[in-house]
């Protein structure tokens, strides 16, 4: 019997890519999604597109209807932006899903989140599950994804099967996000290396995280309702990918060298300027910025590994080789 999976965020970096897998092994996949040219490319590949917005709550809860499994990639994902905009796709459209799954009696919702909820502007090494979230949430984002998450669990108490991923930056062929914004920054002026680029950091190149998600499918009961760091497991310093990074695409790697102290006050200045004189528009530099490259930030992933049997298959060295031969191919 065809078994029926629906992704929404469909057109984004992750979602694009677990529908891709996803038809790949045989299963009847529908993408929602806002970006109309990949959802061309996405019906090209057998996949049923339907563009929607995550708002659009009949729409959504329509688009339910049927589903066997439920992969809730899509999300509003950025370090700047409007409020009502942020709470509009992380919060009601994610009530909206929920409703559709209970309505359509889904076997399971697989949910992504975020692990930005665990860090504020202080370094925090080996962060598990269990120990508390930020006392601070650093940006909309990451406020409303929060939120996102009180419903996924009000859910669960009412017993919608559920199951939450947390993936750390996320990386690989066809990112629109992390290393292409340094790429860009690096070829017009320079990066910023805070600090000398001595933050540890976890990086997860995007199949892996495909692969945690195809194991939330079939993961044992007592995994419902549970949330799961997902990185490579591979903690590294900022600087050394960097480095590498540059070197697979064989560009220069121009950096300069700033104090933290004085690149969070430069942040909090063009912030403040970019919501006094320019109308909200994303300053060059933003205090979560800032943090990112500057703070040590690492997870966990032993439960991950026990309860899912996840195992990162692909490498953060073997992860930035292939991402540098796609951008080299693409867009370089």
């Amino acid at each position: 019997m065809q078994v029926n999976m629906l992704v929404t965020g469909g057109t984004g970096f992750l979602g694009k890519k677990l529908a891709e897998r996803l038809c790949q092994m045989k299963y009847r996949v529908t993408a929602i999604g806002r970006n109309q040219s990949v959802g061309k490319q996405l019906a090209e590949s057998g996949i049923t597109f339907i563009q929607a917005d995550l708002g659009d709550k009949e729409v959504i809860k329509e688009c339910c209807k049927g589903m066997d499994y439920v992969f809730h990639c899509g999300a509003l994902s950025s370090p700047w932006g409007v409020y009502e905009e942020f709470y509009h796709s992380n919060v009601a459209g994610t009530v909206n899903v929920i409703e559709g799954c209970k309505e359509h009696r889904v076997k399971r919702l697989i949910y992504v989140s975020t692990p930005s909820l665990y860090f504020g502007y202080d370094p925090r090494l080996d962060v598990r599950e269990t120990d508390a979230l930020a006392d601070t949430f650093i940006n909309f984002y990451t406020k409303t994804k929060y939120w996102a998450e009180g419903k996924i669990d009000e859910a669960f108490a009412a017993g919608l099967p559920v199951i939450t991923i947390r993936p750390r930056a996320i990386f690989g062929p066809g990112d629109n996000a992390i290393f292409p914004r340094l790429i860009q920054t690096g070829q017009e002026k320079f990066i910023p290396l805070i600090d000398g680029g001595n933050a540890m950091i976890d990086l997860t190149y995007v199949e892996n995280v495909v692969d945690a998600l195809l194991l939330c499918m079939t993961s044992p009961e007592q995994t419902l309702g549970e949330k799961y760091n997902i990185t490579n497991g591979e903690q590294v310093l900022l600087k050394d990918v960097l480095t590498r990074t540059f070197h697979k695409l064989e560009q220069s790697f121009r950096v300069r060298r700033i104090p933290y102290p004085l690149a969070f006050r430069l942040a909090a200045l063009l912030e403040w300027s970019a919501k006094k004189f320019q109308g909200g528009k994303e300053p060059l530099l933003t205090k979560y910025t800032v943090t990112v490259l500057a703070r040590s930030q690492t997870l966990n992933i032993e439960k991950a590994k026990a309860e899912l049997g996840y195992e990162p298959r692909i490498t953060i060295d073997e992860g930035i080789a292939l991402f540098a031969e796609w951008w080299k191919k693409h867009v370089f």
